[in-house]
């Protein structure tokens, strides 16, 4: 059986939170990736973090794929869930409309809290 999938939208993670991200995009999406390096989500999933601008120089680590979109990273999290086809798959975000597009393709959605806890202002 494979394993499920969870899919981090990280600009919309990183801007739940607002502890001055937005002076440091790119710092910000790596103190993300390793929050959740740890984090108990990547304990029966594979997690992949999608950056986007000027987060896009975000490093991979084990356990923590990053893909960098190359335009807008809601139509590649929408991708990267269509890529996952019969898989379980969980993103994380509080945008509505990325909600919408991959529910129709089955995903499961949460929100900024699944990953920030109580320091998402979201």
């Amino acid at each position: 059986m494979e394993r499920s999938v969870v899919i981090v939208d990280g600009a919309n993670v990183v801007g739940s939170v607002p502890d001055g991200w937005w002076r440091d995009r790119l710092g910000a999406a790596r103190r993300l990736r390793d929050l959740l390096v740890d984090h108990p989500l990547g304990l029966e999933a594979d997690l992949v973090l999608v950056v986007e601008g000027a987060a896009r120089g975000t490093e991979p680590v084990p356990g923590v794929r990053v893909e960098a979109a190359h335009g807008s990273g809601d139509d590649r999290i929408v991708e990267l869930t269509a890529e996952a086809a019969g898989r379980s798959v969980l993103v994380i975000t509080a945008d509505r409309q990325l909600r919408e597009r991959v529910r129709a393709l089955g995903a499961q959605v949460a929100g900024p809290r699944s990953v920030h806890g109580d320091r998402s202002s979201h």
